[in-house]
């Protein structure tokens, strides 16, 4: 925040710390009475060996109030700042109302690259309900650092190889009744269940199914046709998905991608003494750094994931020289990011620093974990139906005249959904519930919606916003907070993208909105005097863009009817 860093920049040089520490340790009183910001000296009375009260009284003796400040007090072990409320309230509504859809963003990014590995699908699988952390974290990061100016690189790197593909042409060759090309994945998904209960009693098919892998690799006309089009197919599917929920990718290669590339890592990893083989199998020992091995050539011969990703990081480094590399990745594959960094690292790859496995918690829901061989599988799809369906219920009841009902239930309904992994710590383990997402009172999606909705209704009510305005008159105790909360803003947007965190950006629309609605019941918008009048609509028309950009970079629909 920028007055943050203003207190920060006069703080420096009387405490002898670096600004950076200083901004973290500014606060917000919870009583404004206190002050509208606080620095507690108590953290450097080892330093300063002195008691947090004289070190408060100094400062206050000391520091020219900076300009936006009408005032500085020690109380206790505190120094309090005052804003300047009209001043704050006019360069917040200027800044917002200027710079419109683009508030919050930057150019801090410029010239930089960064590339981002998310959802990850696998082809003629489903693409369930445990995709969607990757999913949405992935997408709203790709959108906050594309707001930051960064050139921004979406990649799905698909499951798109290996020996279940021999087992799903296997099945396709046995038990398929029609083209392929017309086949949904639900389809391909039963073909591939079907396949398991057959090789539990008669196991000659794996082996079957291994041969037609093996084709594939050996680049068999039949075998390539058949993958392709269940590629092909699946792909057509999940962009439907990908579409409802706002998500996109400029890179669609999956690990077949790098078959060929795979061999000079290989290669270089022998030459230079970084592998070794062990009983049958090409292995790096990791032993030194308290990790298993990691293995690049199984004793079969045949590569594994790892080798796969150390030859996809190598190449998207070549390609997209980027300043970051983002694996959004759940954190059960911790070890393997670790493994495989280390490998860079000792490739001598040192732009390994710029690569970070961005891990997150489990989404669950009633009935425990899915899983497709045994064809218990819970589809997103199914989830954005269902939520969809119960929000247009929802909203028939509380808007029974809204005119395009459809169309808002699939925003809300959708929007919940994403919502709900991307408003705690993205370590979290998230569970689901319906009651909760679908709470249009709670801290949810459809909670931020409706309050922007809200502010829609009151500007078309008024027939817009007056151009001019006096913002002096936003004095009161709700109007201040509101404001404090827009002004918050771009620095949430670059303190996500810095923490790799979604849910700072989707906090602070949250606090934005609960500012919003405590302003709306406490002050009338609509008030006898013009003036006054002007300056609420102003604000009301800021709220109404800050809670638009903060959904938007959350990949989420802000609605302005509900």
């Amino acid at each position: 925040m920028e007055v943050v860093k203003t207190l920060a920049q006069a703080l420096a040089p009387l405490c002898n710390t670096d600004e950076a520490v200083l901004a973290d340790w500014i606060e917000v009183p919870k009583n404004t009475e206190m002050g509208d910001y606080a620095f507690p000296c108590f953290r450097l009375s080892k330093t300063m060996r002195k008691a947090p009260n004289l070190i408060a009284g100094e400062l206050a003796q000391n520091l020219k109030v900076p300009e936006g400040f009408v005032k500085c007090e020690a109380i206790g072990g505190y120094l309090n700042f005052f804003t300047d409320k009209s001043a704050v309230a006019g360069s917040v509504l200027s800044r917002v109302l200027k710079e419109g859809d683009a508030y919050g963003s930057s150019t801090e990014g410029n010239g930089k690259t960064v590339c981002i590995e998310y959802s990850s699908i696998n082809i003629a699988k489903p693409f369930g309900f445990h995709h969607l952390p990757s999913t949405a974290i992935g997408n709203a990061l790709y959108r906050i650092y594309k707001a930051l100016g960064y050139n921004t690189v979406g990649i799905n790197h698909l499951g798109d190889w290996g020996t279940q593909f021999g087992k799903m042409i296997t099945a396709y060759k046995l038990w398929g009744d029609k083209p392929v090309d017309d086949y949904s994945i639900r389809e391909l998904v039963a073909l591939y269940v079907r396949f398991h209960d057959e090789a539990d009693k008669d196991p000659s098919l794996n082996e079957t199914a291994r041969a037609w892998f093996h084709k594939i690799e050996q680049g068999d006309p039949e075998a390539l046709e058949l993958w392709t089009k269940m590629k092909d197919a699946t792909i057509r599917e999940v962009k439907v998905t990908y579409k409802r929920m706002g998500v996109d990718f400029d890179s669609w290669n999956g690990e077949a991608f790098y078959q060929d590339k795979m061999q000079p890592i290989i290669d270089e990893l022998r030459e230079k003494g970084i592998s070794k083989v062990d009983q049958g199998a090409e292995i790096v020992d990791l032993s030194e750094w308290n990790m298993p091995p990691c293995i690049i050539v199984k004793s079969d011969g045949s590569t594994i994931y790892a080798t796969r990703d150390l030859a996809a990081a190598c190449y998207r480094k070549e390609t997209y020289n980027f300043s970051k590399l983002l694996y959004v990745v759940a954190y059960q594959q911790d070890l393997h990011f670790r493994q495989f960094f280390k490998v860079l690292e000792l490739m001598g790859r040192d732009w390994v620093k710029d690569c970070v496995h961005v891990n997150f918690g489990m989404v669950s829901m009633e009935g425990g974990a899915f899983h497709t061989r045994e064809g218990k599988v819970l589809y997103l799809d199914d989830v954005l139906d269902a939520a969809v369906e119960k929000t247009y219920e929802i909203i028939c009841e509380k808007s029974p005249d809204l005119e395009d009902k459809k169309s808002a239930a699939e925003a809300v309904g959708v929007g919940a959904i994403l919502w709900s992994v991307l408003y705690n710590n993205r370590i979290k383990d998230v569970s689901f519930s319906w009651d909760k997402v679908l709470n249009f009172d709670g801290e949810t999606a459809p909670y931020v919606q409706y309050t922007h909705a809200r502010s829609c209704s009151v500007l078309r009510k008024a027939g817009g916003r007056p151009e001019a305005f006096d913002a002096s008159l936003l004095d009161d105790p709700e109007s201040t907070a509101l404001l404090k909360a827009i002004a918050g803003f771009p620095e949430a947007v670059r303190q996500a993208a810095e923490k790799y965190e979604p849910y700072v950006v989707s906090r602070a629309i949250m606090q934005i909105a609960n500012a919003f609605n405590r302003f709306y019941y406490e002050q009338r918008i609509m008030a006898d005097d013009p003036a006054v009048r002007a300056a609420r609509l102003a604000l009301c028309d800021a709220t109404r863009q800050v809670l638009k950009n903060g959904l938007n970079l959350l990949g989420i629909l802000a609605p302005e009817r509900m």
